[in-house]
């Protein structure tokens, strides 16, 4: 394992930590009727986004999906406007017009969240691709689900970015399910990198619930790809939620929940971090405070933000 600071396993355990938290706070809002639309909740997976992101340059870009609010937190976007735009506030991203799939930010490197399953796919292979003519020194990062990897988008961007040797890290957070659709139903293999094969590109498999080993393989995979082009990262993880919040979640048993929630990647860091006398409990429960806060004071700045008036209506509007 690479050495890694304290401050650097702070920055996981943080990112996690108000990644969590976010979520448990929109999933309090959007059962009081506070968020409209639907939205995807990462509660679980945090491991995932949070890993790979940490190991990126700041250059580096990320493009999301409709799970997207822990890419967004982990990528560094600001807590503030995220929570106003879920609250339909005209301080958030995208003035309250948007909510929980299009939020992006290019500055920090986000290119954006996206409603259409696998719709990202070729937009990082665009991204790698203008990256490569131009000549800039950084690696593209694409997100997306077991069930995103059987769309054409997948295969023919993975095609396009192999042949010409893109800079691009495809990263598939592998939860098991595609919507309610669990994995075995829907293709004929288990291990979703044996796809990079077709390809002839690297494939690998990660303990998405390990926050610390998405680390170290997204390290070695970010060398690779800036140096060789395209690889396909699989992560392991778990939704705990339904796939959205209109999900009733009855395709899955209390037993299979309960048995990846012992795998729990924030339980794990925290107790990894004490025994190892990285951090002490103290240290730990301080951190826990300080994201906690940070949840309310975004909360209390998007409540304090106003609605869009009614004269902003044909505002950001494009259509040919």
């Amino acid at each position: 394992m690479a050495k890694i600071s304290k401050a650097k396993y702070q920055e996981k355990l943080e990112k996690m930590l108000l990644t969590r938290r976010f979520e448990e706070k929109v999933s309090y809002f959007f059962s009081m009727g506070m968020v409209h639309g639907t939205t995807h909740l990462y509660i679980g997976e945090e491991a995932v986004a949070t890993g790979v992101c940490c190991a990126l340059d700041p250059q580096d870009l990320i493009e999301s999906t409709h799970r997207g609010h822990g890419h967004c937190i982990s990528k560094g976007i600001d807590l503030n406007k995220m929570m106003a735009e879920l609250r339909g506030k005209i301080t958030g991203y995208c003035k309250g017009k948007g909510g929980s799939m299009h939020i992006a930010d290019i500055e920090c490197g986000n290119l954006g969240a996206n409603g259409v399953v696998g719709g990202g796919i070729p937009l990082a292979a665009g991204a790698a691709l203008t990256t490569k003519m131009k000549n800039i020194d950084r690696i593209v990062v694409c997100f997306f689900g077991d069930g995103a990897s059987n769309e054409g988008s997948f295969h023919e961007a993975i095609n396009l970015a192999s042949v010409w040797k893109l800079p691009v890290l495809f990263v598939c957070e592998n939860n098991k399910y595609g919507m309610s659709v669990p994995l075995a139903h829907s293709m004929n293999i288990t291990d979703i990198s044996e796809r990079a094969k077709a390809y002839g590109i690297p494939g690998v498999n990660v303990d998405g619930m390990d926050v610390l080993a998405v680390y170290e393989e997204t390290l070695k995979a970010a060398k690779y790809v800036k140096k060789n082009g395209p690889m396909l990262m699989v992560c392991d993880t778990y939704r705990y939620l339904g796939h959205s919040k209109s999900d009733a979640n009855v395709y899955r048993t209390k037993e299979e929940i309960d048995a990846w929630k012992e795998k729990d990647a924030i339980v794990k860091l925290e107790k990894y971090l004490v025994s190892n006398k990285i951090f002490t409990q103290a240290e730990i429960d301080a951190i826990e405070k300080d994201t906690r806060q940070q949840i309310e004071d975004a909360v209390a700045f998007a409540e304090a933000s106003e609605f869009p008036g009614i004269e902003t209506i044909e505002l950001d509007v494009y259509a040919d």
